[in-house]
C-alpha cells in the first residue's frame, strides 16, 4: 500500500468549508459522503476500521494521489485531525468550485482571495492560516495509506 501524498494547503481550506457547512454525512461505520461546494457532486470516502487507510473518489484523490478535501473533511469530522474553535465557521459559504474556475486552478490565488474577504470581515485571517498549517502537520504525522484508486469520481449531477 502506498502512502497518500500531502495536498496543497488550499484543500484544507476547502475541507474546513465542507465541515462548517455540514456537507459531511456519515454513510456507515467506515464510510461517509461529502457534497461538493457546488452541490452537484457527492463524493464517497471509505476507511479501514483502524483509520489508517482511506479511499475517496474526488478528482484530486483519484487522479492526483493526494488527500483531497473530502478525506480531510472526514478526518476532521472523525476527530482524527483537530481544528481550533470557530476556524471552520469563518470559511462557511465559500464557493470553492467557482473560485477555482475563476482563478484557473491557481489554488493559492483562490485562497488569497478568500482570506482577503475574511480579513475584511475581521475573521482572523492569520489565525486561520496558522490552523491550516497545523492541519498540514497533523496530516503528515498520520501517515495515512492509500490502498488504491478506488471508485472513479462521480459525474456532475
Amino acid at each position: 500500500m502506498a502512502p497518500w501524498k500531502l495536498p496543497p494547503k488550499a484543500k484544507v481550506y476547502e475541507a474546513l468549508s465542507a465541515v462548517a457547512e455540514g456537507r459531511v454525512r456519515p454513510a456507515g461505520a467506515t464510510s461517509a459522503e461529502v457534497v461538493s461546494s457546488g452541490g452537484d457532486r457527492t463524493y464517497t470516502v471509505e476507511w479501514s476500521e483502524d483509520r489508517r487507510s482511506f479511499t475517496a473518489n474526488d478528482n484530486a484523490s483519484y487522479w492526483q494521489g493526494y488527500l483531497g478535501y473530502p478525506v480531510i473533511a472526514v478526518l476532521i469530522t472523525l476527530g482524527e485531525v483537530r481544528v481550533g474553535d470557530g476556524v471552520a465557521d469563518a470559511l462557511a459559504g465559500v464557493p470553492w468550485h467557482d473560485l477555482n474556475e475563476r482563478f484557473k486552478r491557481d489554488y493559492d490565488a483562490a485562497v488569497e482571495s478568500v482570506l482577503g474577504e475574511v480579513g475584511d470581515r475581521g475573521g482572523g485571517r492569520d489565525r486561520i492560516a496558522r490552523e491550516v498549517d497545523a492541519v498540514m502537520t497533523q496530516l503528515t504525522a498520520l501517515e495515512l495509506e492509500r490502498p488504491g484508486r478506488g471508485r472513479r469520481p462521480p459525474p456532475k449531477a
